[in-house]
């Protein structure tokens, strides 16, 4: 019998999952296993589930109750330590360069955007790809990691000073102790990530450095304060 790549996607718009369901049901060698609409749904879910390829989008909401986006950079590595074996693939409407590295060297194994339909339209070939190790990148989003943009910081943040703006953007209400927990780190090793993103960042508040990171593309806007129909109804 053939082994299955076994598949669970994070996206919390039905149509889009839809799609991906439609390229992949052609493929006799993967299989969905799970879908989740949110960011805290999918711990649980992959508990549940062996799985190989996890398709993420980066916008979805933490939780009902909680819209902001959940903390993908926290997220991606937690979920990799947990499990070894697995294998990320971002797909985003988002093309900002420090978003695509930021994810990718939080250890993501690809980033498609949404809009790259020969990506798209070869789903199945590239989870084949991933799931054996290899790497996939939308074209426009290598061209976008090849190129320094205006207004990227002198000094970049580091990966761990970016997981913990992931989480104050994504628990906006949390204290720094709760925040803390989620990362395993003493409130005082969180204080000093964060003073060092300010630093940087050339702000004084973590609601200032939230909003100067997405600004810049660091982290993924907060679709529940934009006018969707500015963005013509896209989704992340």
């Amino acid at each position: 019998m053939m082994e299955k790549i076994r598949v669970i996607i994070l996206d919390d718009h039905q149509g889009i999952v839809d799609g991906y369901m439609f390229r992949l049901s052609s493929a006799p060698d993967i299989e969905v296993v799970a879908t989740a609409s949110y960011g805290e749904d999918l711990e649980p879910t992959l508990a549940q589930h062996a799985t190989d390829v996890l398709l993420l989008d980066v916008q979805v909401p933490t939780s009902l109750e909680n819209r902001s986006p959940y903390p993908i950079l926290h997220l991606i590595p937690k979920l990799l330590q947990r499990h070894p074996g697995l294998s990320i693939l971002v797909i985003s409407m988002y093309s900002q360069r420090t978003l695509i590295q930021a994810v990718m060297e939080a250890g993501a194994s690809g980033y498609v955007l949404k809009d790259d339909q020969s990506s798209i339209f070869e789903l199945a070939a590239v989870i084949r790809m991933v799931a054996n190790g290899g790497i996939h990148l939308s074209q426009a989003a290598f061209q976008q990691l090849r190129n320094r943009q205006d207004g990227e910081l002198e000094q970049p943040l580091s990966s761990r000073q970016l997981e913990a703006l992931s989480l104050c953007a994504a628990y906006p209400g949390a204290s720094t102790a709760e925040l803390a927990e989620k990362m395993h780190i003493a409130s005082s090793s969180l204080r000093n990530l964060l003073s060092g993103a300010y630093l940087k960042l050339d702000v004084r508040t973590r609601p200032a450095a939230v909003a100067k990171a997405r600004q810049i593309g660091l982290l993924s806007p907060d679709v529940s304060s934009l006018d969707l129909h500015s963005m013509g109804g896209k989704a992340g």
